[in-house]
């Protein structure tokens, strides 16, 4: 059996035979539907979008619910598309872990058509965003598909690239999607819904900064009229709709693309392209999945809570939103990552058993939840005890701390930043424990070395470099480091959004934690164990 459309089609009784649930609908039907009047655009064609939101559009169709597929396109790494969808004719085979042991396994065909967001492709695109049929773009681009000025408001050289090149050339998500809609503006103003639906704070309003700064930087050189910039800013004709998502979606694993091989299903080996995405024709991912949306479409959307997702308001995404990143799960996987690199750990859920990190998480949990603040739709103390019960001890999810840690200068703002001012506001920064721990073990994670005293690769982060200069000078088995560098990054309020010194003692919590942490070998784990163990 091979993932294509032929042997789906030929081979049905053998994929089934093999557990694998198939499409029932005419998928060329769909595609056909989908090059006649496509609905959907989505930016950012990794394993996130083919194992949950395109599952939610196959789900639609198999109900009869939608009649046209989502367009994938991807301006970070085209390679994906070259060497993942198309010899696999668009399909994806989504293995949902169970902490059983067990699989749900299903091909879902729910992307329509696919796309390299690059010069070459840029007419189709037009084409597409000019289409009256066309209801919405999302995005899965990592909140640093966001950003456009550094950590000293210097503009990132790729984003100044895109403002002298203007809407003609693009190269980034921001700058392509933005000539997107002056295509959409001059085929005559069409609303359009832009969202969001990265793993980050208020991620509408950072979708919205975003394509205004490029669209302003564009009207200051000549490139676009006024007019445009009134489009864009009026929300009844471009709204950027708020969402919260929440799949633990791993990279593919080389066991389970064996499960699969052995199962008679060819060619599953995962690939790693040019740009480092780690990929396969399977996507493995856990069961539970949440998405969010804020109901704001001014052309009309998809029936999505037919299959799953809530539709509501925006404060009630906000709340949802910061329940999960704030407390319920993001702050427990990043100091599972730290921590986890530091004492040698390849896999989340073994880090799980461990009893020290175990009482980490759980202590956590409970220091974040007096600010958190009920969504309503979802129980905040429910969602923890899903999340510390099942989810992250489940040991047939591939997930590694070193994936985890990746990009963590993008994410401590909002889960730890928002903790830390909700503690802020009552006047109680004092009495947190975990959380200035949690941020020390991330500097000392920026040293490089494990708790073992080696050498330790440390995950891809925009901030790496910044980040290393503030270690310079402090080195492992040392009592007298300086820590200015240290000081100046937790005063940056671009990285935590606010200063630590203005937090209680904060600042001096997260000093001498990493003082301790610094004192030699296996300083970590005793620094660990010993806050641990103070209830």
């Amino acid at each position: 059996m091979k993932l294509n459309i032929d042997s789906i089609s030929g081979e049905k009784d053998s994929w089934e035979s093999a557990g694998v649930k198939l499409p029932e609908y005419d998928i060329e039907k769909i595609r056909k539907n989908t090059e006649d009047a496509p609905e959907w655009i989505h930016f950012g064609a990794g394993n996130i979008f083919r194992g949950f939101i395109a599952g939610i559009a196959d789900s639609l169709i198999s109900e009869g619910k939608l009649q046209t597929g989502i367009v994938a396109t991807d301006s970070f790494d085209g390679e994906i598309i070259d060497k993942i969808y198309y010899p696999y004719d668009l399909l994806t085979l989504s293995v949902g872990l169970r902490a059983d042991g067990n699989s749900d396994k299903r091909v879902t065909a729910g992307i329509g058509a696919a796309i390299k967001a690059d010069s070459e492709h840029m007419d189709e695109l037009k084409k597409i965003a000019a289409a009256p049929s066309l209801k919405m773009i999302s995005f899965t681009i990592t909140e640093k598909g966001y950003a456009c000025t550094d950590i000293s408001g210097n503009i990132l050289s790729f984003i100044e690239t895109d403002i002298v090149n203007g809407p003609d050339n693009p190269g980034t998500a921001l700058g392509i999607v933005t000539s997107l809609l002056y295509e959409r503006y001059f085929s005559g103003k069409k609303p359009i819904a832009l969202v969001s639906m990265d793993n980050c704070s208020q991620n509408g309003r950072k979708l919205r900064d975003g394509v205004l700064f490029m669209a302003k930087k564009w009207f200051k050189k000549g490139f676009v009229p006024e007019g445009f910039i009134d489009y864009v800013s009026d929300e009844n004709k471009v709204s950027f709709p708020w969402s919260m998502i929440d799949k633990i979606t791993p990279r593919p694993d080389e066991g389970i693309a064996g499960e699969l091989e052995a199962l008679g299903i060819e060619d599953m080996k995962p690939i790693i392209t040019g740009r480092n995405t780690f990929i396969a024709p399977f996507v493995n991912a856990e069961i539970p999945q949440y998405l969010v949306i804020e109901d704001r479409f001014p052309n009309g959307r998809p029936p999505l809570e037919d299959a799953g997702v809530y539709m509501t308001d925006r404060d009630t995404v906000n709340k949802a939103e910061k329940m999960k990143v704030m407390t319920c799960l993001n702050p427990l996987h990043t100091a599972l990552a730290v921590c986890g690199c530091l004492l040698g750990y390849t896999r989340i859920s073994d880090e799980m058993k461990d009893e020290d990190l175990k009482k980490l998480v759980y202590q956590l949990g409970e220091e974040g939840m007096p600010v958190v603040v009920s969504p309503g739709i979802i129980n905040p103390e429910d969602f923890i005890k899903e999340v510390l019960e099942e989810r992250l001890p489940n040991s047939y999810i591939p997930d590694t701390p070193q994936r985890i840690a990746t990009d963590t200068s993008q994410k401590v703002a909002i889960r730890f930043g928002e903790t830390i001012k909700g503690y802020a506001a009552k006047g109680e920064c004092d009495n947190m424990r975990i959380i200035p721990f949690v941020i020390a073990a991330w500097f000392r994670y920026l040293l490089g070395i494990d708790d073992n005293g080696n050498e330790m690769a440390l995950s891809s982060d925009p901030m790496i470099d910044i980040l290393k200069s503030a270690m310079e000078g402090i080195t492992l088995g040392n009592t007298e480091n300086d820590m200015s560098g240290i000081s100046w990054i937790m005063n940056g309020e671009d990285l935590f959004g606010l200063k630590l010194s203005e937090a209680g003692n904060l600042e001096e919590k997260i000093k001498d934690f990493l003082g301790q942490m610094l004192k030699g070998s296996g300083a970590v784990r005793e620094t660990l164990h010993n806050l641990v163990s103070q209830r």
